[in-house]
């Protein structure tokens, strides 16, 4: 039997740096990959980076296009709209849940991340990996597998988005403020009250995103 074990390391590596490329723009909406310039790039042959493709693009990360090429997706309003709602309601079932369920060691952990959060506040990097540790702690109280498993698939859509959301200092001070409230709900173990907040801080998510790309679309494409 064939040994394919160093072909699947190459297909996931490949797969690992194109979803990279995509999410952090680095390949930018529009662009179109080829495959001989990413193979050489990469320093793969073509059938570990075709697997990769085919990948990305059941992920919708990558587009197949009628003429056969591939490209990377644009910033499209619609899609971000409609992903950012179904987000606020996840995000908002969670919260709700995390009230009924939350202990004070896992209230206590809520404000360890606040408090990174605001000390790296004026850093975008640093301060968007606190706001993703406080939401993915949220969901592990909440412990509703299945919405956690369309929060996770959603939220690796949302990636390529989350640049134009933390871009400004005023989005992310507005942020933490919103991270504070929510925490205090769920403290409070008001569900009502954190299931608003939380979908009301990705609504506001979702509005920096739609205005930052409006003006940056044409310099990314």
């Amino acid at each position: 039997m064939p040994d394919t074990s160093g072909r699947n390391t190459g297909a996931h590596f490949v797969y690992a740096e194109l979803k990279r490329k995509i999410l952090t723009l680095e390949l930018k909406p529009g662009e179109r990959v080829y495959e001989p310039a990413m193979a050489a790039a990469l320093h793969v042959s073509r059938t570990p980076l075709r697997e990769a493709i085919r990948r990305l693009i059941s992920e919708n990360l990558l587009e197949q296009q009628p003429t056969g090429g591939v490209l990377v997706p644009v910033l499209d309003a619609a899609t971000i709209s409609e992903l950012y709602e179904v987000r606020a309601a996840i995000e908002s079932l969670m919260a709700r849940n995390a009230c009924l369920k939350a202990t004070a060691a896992d209230i206590e952990a809520l404000h360890a991340i606040l408090a990174r959060n605001a000390a790296l506040v004026e850093f975008a990097d640093d301060a968007m990996q606190q706001g993703m540790a406080l939401h993915a702690t949220i969901a592990g109280i909440a412990g509703n597998s299945w919405a956690r498993r369309f929060h996770d698939q959603i939220s690796s859509q949302m990636e390529r988005y989350r640049h134009f959301t933390n871009s400004s200092q005023e989005r992310r001070d507005q942020a933490l403020a919103q991270h504070r409230t929510l925490v205090g709900a769920i403290a409070a173990g008001d569900p009502d009250a954190a299931a608003k907040i939380a979908f009301d801080h990705v609504m506001a998510a979702r509005d920096a995103a739609l205005k930052a790309i409006s003006g940056s679309v044409l310099a990314l494409s």
